[in-house]
């Protein structure tokens, strides 16, 4: 009598043949080759030794770059100031690239700060005027509050307020002076007894996106921008005694137009203070050229086309055929499923530690992700590459001819997944494809991360999926599910075993 696990044997053993699995092992060494072969590609380069990232309070990379003025404040004070101005230049934007006009990006900002000293990556809490946004409360890097839209100009100014109790920072804002109105509360664990209070201004590049080819594609440009804020009116309660001190947080300064235009800094006279600055505040990201881990797997479209197209000829090479039975099918699709996750994880289990490990010695900066984010990674992708692979083997099943599944397979996964990797069509057929195509398992991989307040190009090309991983895993899931089923239904079912009699026969040939 056959056991429960014999189908599953049966099957192995068929798809074991040197080809099949000569092939998954090309797949996965073309991960982990070209993977290996991008990290030692790049290097960093620098002036002298290349300045370290700074981290902020939760371990991540943040941006920390800006003009300052400050004054040592105790646990207990408050800033107010009136803000009558706020400008700024925009260095050779579109459309053709060739001016220097005034204006400001829509995440310039400029406003008062309270912050755990000068180091970049300190904790802080800021409340500021931006270019697009209105006022905003912004807190260790990865926080943001809305408050009032809208600018401000000596006709309308602006006046801010942050207030410190403890390690409790609350800022208000008001239209008179007099009228306040709350914006929001930090909670900064571990402020230190004496903080930096101050005004400042940050100014990000402008991000400009530049056609590529003829198919729609675009690639990133930023460019320099510089940001300008106008504070009278200055109240500061709970400050040591003394003047302003003036630093800039980041490198500053060092291009032609500081040099000889406007140098960024802060300029006290007659009692107002202007504040010029450049950089940002905030999370960091693939945008400000760090990379992110799964950038190490640049061969996985490569081992996509091979294991798709061995999957659908696991039924459509010769030997026994189609499945006879659902039972069958169901045992073949289990192997091929398998033996893809074991070649995905064997392969990103590999490259992705390895990958960034050489990054890192060549002075690459690799956007760090928890434990957990770093497994789902790896695990995922393997998931995905399982999933696709019992896809296309359904294809096989159904359509009986390789001819017709393997390009119907690549067209439906590795076609949205290749040509969406790369600037090679428009964002927006781009994000429909990973959203509506089964390639839109492969978000598993992306471990990059949408930040509101930071102005990026947040599209597949630049490694942003559309949907999150779950959402994406589940598309390909339904995708090879109604396909195994559609399969299914062409088979019998498992024929249930018939009952067998026994009699015995007494001697001398009675019953």
């Amino acid at each position: 009598m056959p056991t429960t696990n014999e189908p599953l044997r049966r099957e192995w053993t068929r798809f074991r043949r040197p080809g099949r699995l000569i092939a998954l092992l090309a797949a996965a060494l073309a991960v982990v080759s070209l993977g290996l072969l991008y990290a030692f590609a790049n290097h960093a380069s620098c002036d002298g030794p290349c300045p370290a990232d700074p981290t902020g309070p939760d371990g991540s990379l943040v941006n920390d770059q800006f003009a300052f003025a400050h004054r040592e404040l105790g646990e207990h004070g408050a800033l107010t100031v009136r803000m009558t101005s706020m400008t700024g230049t925009i260095t050779y934007p579109p459309p053709n690239h060739d001016q220097i006009l005034p204006g400001l990006v829509p995440w310039a900002k400029a406003g008062i700060i309270i912050k755990d000293g000068v180091r970049p990556g300190s904790s802080y809490a800021a409340l500021m005027l931006t270019g697009a946004h209105g006022v905003r409360m912004q807190y260790d890097y990865h926080h943001d509050i809305a408050g009032r839209a809208g600018g401000v100009s000596p006709e309308s100014p602006r006046w801010l307020r942050l207030t410190r109790s403890g390690d409790t920072v609350t800022g208000y804002e008001s239209a008179d002076g007099e009228r306040w109105t709350k914006v929001g509360t930090a909670r900064l664990p571990g402020l230190g007894k004496a903080a930096r209070v101050g005004l400042f201004a940050a100014s990000p590049g402008d991000l400009t996106l530049q056609p590529v080819g003829f198919g729609g594609g675009v690639k990133e440009q930023v460019r320099f921008t510089q940001a300008s804020g106008v504070f009278d009116r200055v109240a500061l309660e709970g400050a040591a005694a003394g003047g302003w001190t003036t630093d800039t947080l980041g490198e500053m300064n060092r291009t032609d137009w500081e040099k000889y235009h406007q140098p960024s800094g802060a300029v006290e006279k007659d009692g107002t203070i202007t504040v010029t600055g450049v950089g940002d505040i905030g999370p960091a990201g693939a945008e400000d050229g760090a990379r992110p881990v799964e950038s190490t797997l640049g061969g996985l479209p490569l081992a996509l086309l091979v294991v798709l197209v061995a999957a659908v000829r696991f039924d459509t090479s010769g030997g026994p055929g189609a499945p006879g039975t659902r039972r069958v099918l169901a045992a073949r699709a289990a192997v091929v499923g398998a033996a893809a996750f074991a070649t995905g994880l064997l392969a990103v289990a590999v490259v992705v530690p390895a990958g960034v490990s050489v990054l890192k010695g060549n002075g690459i900066t690799v956007l760090s992700v928890p434990a957990l984010t770093g497994a789902r990674l790896v695990l995922g992708t393997a998931a995905a590459l399982a999933l696709a692979a019992v896809l296309a083997f359904a294809l096989g099943t159904l359509l009986r001819r390789a001819r017709y599944a393997v390009p119907l397979a690549l067209l439906a996964v590795w076609v949205p997944y290749a040509v969406t990797s790369f600037p090679l069509i428009a964002d927006a057929p781009a994000q429909w494809l990973l959203r509506l195509t089964p390639a839109a398992g492969f978000a598993a991989q992306q471990t990059l991360v949408e930040h509101p307040q930071v102005l990026a190009h947040y599209a597949p090309s630049a490694g942003y999926f559309p949907l999150p991983w779950w959402a994406g895993l589940t598309v390909l899931c339904a995708y090879t599910a109604l396909l195994l089923w559609l399969a299914a239904r062409r088979l019998p079912p498992t024929p249930t075993p018939t009952p067998t009699t026994s009699t015995s026969t007494a001697p001398g040939g009675r019953v």
